[in-house]
């Protein structure tokens, strides 16, 4: 599922634990990264669900449900 792999990712680069993740999560505000942390989640993300996030996208990603649909509406 989606949900899981983003959590893993997230729980690898942001060192937070999977518990404080929930759809509703503020990749920054909440979780805590900053902006080269967004873009190596964005790296990570892309090479591990084998998608492409285009650039003008990337403000929209502010939630871990944003990029739960994200990579939904992709696939």
């Amino acid at each position: 599922m989606i949900l899981e792999k983003v959590k893993a990712i997230l729980v690898e680069e942001l060192d937070v634990e999977e518990e404080n993740i929930n759809l509703d999560s503020k990749i920054k505000d909440d979780l805590g990264a900053d902006s080269l942390d967004l873009f190596e989640l964005i790296s990570k993300i892309e090479d591990e669900l084998d998608i492409t996030i285009d650039e003008e996208d990337y403000g929209k990603l502010v939630t871990v449900g944003d990029i739960v649909n994200y990579i939904t509406d992709k696939q």
